[in-house]
């Protein structure tokens, strides 16, 4: 069995990069209902979609944050942390607005929301690239 050291070390960008790319299918989902081009059709199963994508999406986004805060309070903390969090409750709030337009089967507030969201989805990964990442405070993790 390899010794521990031996192992390759992740940075924290790389570990950010995973975390988003598995989000990537499900901004894909939240993308083509939001643009459809009629009003999307808001069966049950495209609000479980709803709910499902901005959930796994939100957990990515907090893994990462939490991956990162972990290697910046490794490294002797960061002021970075309460950056990260407040763009975090924006893209909850975000998601909770979606899943609520969804709901109610309000196509309109839909639209909004999830490109809201989706925006919101890419700022945090570019705050989170720029504070962490190689760009940033570039801390690695084992």
């Amino acid at each position: 069995m390899p010794d521990v050291k031996d192992r390759p070390v992740m940075t924290i960008a790389a570990m950010i990069e995973a975390h988003q790319a598995r989000c990537l299918p499900h901004l894909l989902t939240l993308r083509m209902i939001a643009h459809a081009e009629a009003a999307p059709v808001l069966t049950s199963r495209t609000v479980i979609e709803i709910a499902q994508a901005t959930q796994a999406i939100l957990a990515e986004a907090e893994t990462a944050a939490d991956d990162a805060r972990a290697a910046a309070v490794s490294a002797g903390g960061s002021g970075a942390a309460i950056l990260v969090q407040v763009r975090l409750n924006r893209l909850t709030a975000a998601a909770a607005d979606a899943i609520a337009a969804a709901g109610v089967a309000d196509c309109a507030q839909l639209r909004c929301h999830l490109h809201r969201f989706v925006t919101l989805t890419t700022a945090i990964w570019t705050v989170q690239q720029a504070l962490y990442g190689a760009g940033g405070q570039g801390h690695s993790a084992a």
